[in-house]
């Protein structure tokens, strides 16, 4: 589907410009003056708005501004293209709301390029936001009939991006982390309610049935090709296995753990001992330290134990931030 533009000015020529340059890549809408170009906005929903300034009813920093205004429009970027060339008029421009400002006369390669390069930008934002959806409604679904309530998934994952960063991982993929954490229960979807939500220890055969949620969350986010919910399905399949081969559900041991379901795994341990569960009060500081050196190098990777607790003042700066928060947060700042 092509990409719709609101192309905006006085001039039919300054129009006819911009028609010879995009129609054989966007579909493209015009508007003649600020009252047009207000009503255009609100029916076609353009991509993008390429906006004159000088017009004779409303001028395009104001339109610029009702636009921004109304909860209909004002995500639309909008790109000045003006004669206006200098400074105040320039940040007035990027004051009242636009993302670019091209100086007349326009040059076609110029305008080809910008168009392009926000468009790109403007997509890639919305696929982001897409995954974010996705993450929030599988991560809340994983745990919508659990006994583990409140915003665990989000602030393990938060953890799992902190540790990330501290082992050495660069910022986008310690992102991509801290995205995919949350889905590392999905599989529990596929796990009873009766299992789920006992009050008591499981006996020997409904924790068989628990163990196969690690199995069912990688059969659902495997499905995707997707960078994040494959990184998600890795997670998912291999956060209970453990350094010393004792974890399911394929008893692999030490660095045969992909790295990312070894860090997850410290963030969930930690989580699961400092916060209260129905089944348990939060246990004191030092009781957890203490608790994690011991699971060091059986349970736990032993390196990745010790950057934990080197980082831990900024690990508990995150719960303070996480405590008062819920399930149905997410990734709200």
């Amino acid at each position: 589907m092509l990409s719709i533009i609101l192309c905006v000015d006085d001039e039919p020529i300054n129009l006819s410009l911009l028609r010879n340059i995009l129609q054989d890549d966007y579909k493209l809408v015009f508007a003649r003056n600020g009252e047009e170009a207000l009503a255009a906005a609100l029916k076609h929903n353009p991509d993008l708005i390429l906006l004159d300034v000088q017009m004779p009813d409303i001028s395009g920093f104001e339109v610029a501004q009702q636009l921004k205004a109304n909860l209909k429009t004002t995500s639309i970027p909008i790109v000045f293209v003006t004669s206006l060339f200098d400074d105040d008029h320039e940040k007035m421009g990027f004051d009242v709301g636009g993302i670019d400002y091209i100086i007349k006369p326009i040059s076609p390669s110029v305008v080809r390029a910008r168009v392009k390069t926000h468009l790109t930008l403007i997509h890639a934002s919305q696929l982001e936001a897409s995954y974010r959806d996705a993450i929030y409604m599988l991560g809340v679904a994983g745990h919508y009939n659990d006994t583990n309530t409140g915003a665990h998934i989000w602030r393990m994952a938060a953890y799992a991006h902190l540790l990330a960063q501290a082992v050495g991982w660069n910022e986008k993929r310690a992102k991509l982390l801290e995205m995919a954490a949350p889905l590392h229960d999905t599989g529990k979807i596929g796990i009873p309610d009766t299992i789920l939500q006992k009050a008591t220890e499981l006996d020997a055969e409904e924790w068989e049935t628990m163990k196969q949620h690690s199995q069912i969350g990688y059969d659902i986010l495997n499905t995707s090709n997707v960078p994040l919910f494959q990184l998600a399905a890795e997670i998912a399949l291999n956060h209970h296995e453990r350094w010393d081969g004792s974890g399911y559900p394929n008893g692999l041991a030490g660095e045969n753990i992909p790295e990312s379901a070894r860090i997850v795994a410290i963030a969930d341990v930690f989580d699961a001992l400092s916060t209260s569960r129905p089944y348990k009060e939060p246990w004191p500081l030092e009781r957890i330290l203490v608790t994690l050196e011991e699971l060091a190098g059986n349970h736990l990777e032993e390196r990745l134990v010790t950057v934990f607790i080197k980082i831990l003042p900024q690990i508990l700066e995150i719960k303070a931030k996480w405590d008062s928060r819920s399930l149905l947060d997410g990734f709200k700042s």
